[in-house]
């Protein structure tokens, strides 16, 4: 017989032992097990403590039976992967609660008439009622902030990567820095104090203004990102060609990274969609449905929610009202996310073959 078909039969010495690929399962349904018994036996009733429990059991489990069968190294390897799916796992479940439980006690009174009704002469101890002027003073003033805070952040952002130099534009940065971290109380105050100045009432277009304040610093930062991944070779050609600067941009650089900008924009929308703070010392809350967001006092949909929770004492209508409005403002933030997702396919540079 030759040396290499010798050499075929022998095991080959790099090759060690290794766990089949179930093994993650098994220890995973064990460590479950193992949980449940220890939590009963030890009288622990939060289902919350078996899972630490089980994910602790888990790491050690995987660590201790790969280390048995394959080494120290590979096991090392194992509940570094074990520790990732770990948080992961922290991370998901508590999304999937809060999402489960706003379904579950929002569908008891979300239907067309609760969509097509404001509260109007309805109080809130009575059922009944809806959130149509709630969801036409969000429109109005997250449109309007929309309106006022992505152009400025757009041309901001232009600004910084094309044209920025100097002390003005490390000026400008520091200030969008600053304002990406503010409270969004903050924003509400400083528009309020505005109104104090010029004795204003209570009116949508104050609330959009600071929701306008809140967004701008995202988009900046969102746009300013998008413009830096645009190759510096297509600016050269263009203005090799004699393009003019601004044209260059407005024809070359937005086109190619508009995609990504669109997105940060939509993002940024959901985000200033779910702030109350502002709108509750700005727009004031208005059980009636008021289309005029330049004048008197508007709701809106994170306004409605605080105001329906804060007078229920944990049950009543008020309460399945304030969860019902709840589940809208998720289905309307999840929209605007499918959509943003949804353009940046669209807009996405296509490689050919």
């Amino acid at each position: 017989m030759s040396t290499a078909a010798i050499a075929e039969k022998r095991p080959s010495s790099l090759r060690g032992a290794s766990l089949p690929k179930w093994s993650p399962y098994a220890i995973a349904l064990g460590s479950l097990a193992l949980a449940v018994l220890i939590g009963t036996l030890g009288g622990l009733h939060s289902r919350v403590q078996w899972g630490l429990i089980a994910a602790l059991l888990f790491i050690l489990g995987t660590y201790g039976v790969s280390a048995r069968v394959e080494g120290r190294r590979q096991a090392k390897d194992r509940v570094a992967t074990s520790l990732v799916w770990v948080a992961f796992l922290l991370a998901v479940v508590p999304l999937v609660s809060l999402v489960w439980t706003t379904v579950q006690r929002g569908v008891k009174v979300l239907d067309v008439y609760f969509l097509t009704h404001s509260m109007g002469v309805v109080a809130d101890t009575e059922p009944g009622g809806g959130i149509y002027h709630a969801i036409i003073g969000s429109l109005e003033q997250v449109g309007l902030a929309t309106l006022i805070g992505a152009p400025i952040g757009v041309l901001t952002a232009i600004y910084l990567v094309e044209y920025g130099r100097g002390r003005l534009a490390q000026a400008v940065t520091f200030f969008v820095d600053v304002m990406t971290g503010i409270p969004s109380i903050v924003a509400g105050l400083f528009i309020l104090s505005l109104m104090l100045i010029f004795k204003m009432q209570p009116f949508g277009f104050a609330g959009s203004l600071a929701l306008a304040i809140l967004m701008m610093p995202v988009v900046v930062r969102s746009t300013e990102e998008m413009l830096k991944l645009v190759p510096n070779e297509l600016r050269e050609a263009s203005l090799a060609l004699g393009v003019p600067k601004w044209r260059t941009i407005l024809k070359v650089v937005l086109p190619t990274s508009i995609g990504g900008i669109t997105t940060g924009i939509v993002l940024s929308i959901a985000r200033i969609a779910g702030e109350t703070a502002p709108v509750l010392l700005l727009v004031f809350g208005n059980p009636f449905i008021n289309t005029n967001p330049f004048e008197g006092a508007q709701s809106s949909l994170p306004l409605y929610i605080y105001q329906q929770y804060a007078n229920s004492v944990g049950s009543g209508a008020a309460y399945d009202r304030a969860w019902a409005a709840s589940l809208t403002l998720i289905a309307f933030v999840m929209i605007l996310n499918l959509g943003a997702r949804g353009i940046a396919r669209w807009k996405a540079p296509k490689t050919g073959r």
